[in-house]
């Protein structure tokens, strides 16, 4: 067998597989323990767009100052948005702390 021939097989079987694969992103929405409902619906569009072309989304609430005592808070803002989302969404990791920030993943239904 050719060499030169089996190499050029070998590079479109790669290009093939190349064009097929899909990369997914992850997307951060930051928002806070003390969020308005307003700006609350604006990251739940902004979060809503992102599963929605594919990508994952890290849902981080920044807790400053005092606002660290009241992790439960925090909590819900997070819950709410994942209940929002539930319908094309999953939750890949619940609301965790790191430091003075909790994050939970979303990431897009394979079912939808």
């Amino acid at each position: 067998m050719d060499y030169g021939k089996y190499r050029y097989e070998q590079q479109k079987r790669e290009q093939a597989a190349r064009r097929k694969q899909r990369v997914i992103n992850v997307k951060e929405v930051r928002l806070s323990p003390a969020i308005g409902d307003h700006d609350f619906n604006t990251k739940l569009r902004q979060s809503r767009r992102f599963i929605e072309n594919g990508d994952k989304v890290k849902a981080t609430v920044r807790f400053r100052g005092r606002a660290i005592t009241h992790k439960d808070l925090g909590r819900e803002v997070l819950e709410r948005l994942a209940d929002e989302l539930q319908d094309i969404a999953v939750i890949e990791s619940r609301a965790k702390m790191e430091g003075r920030s909790m994050f939970m993943m979303l990431a897009p239904d394979p079912e939808k």
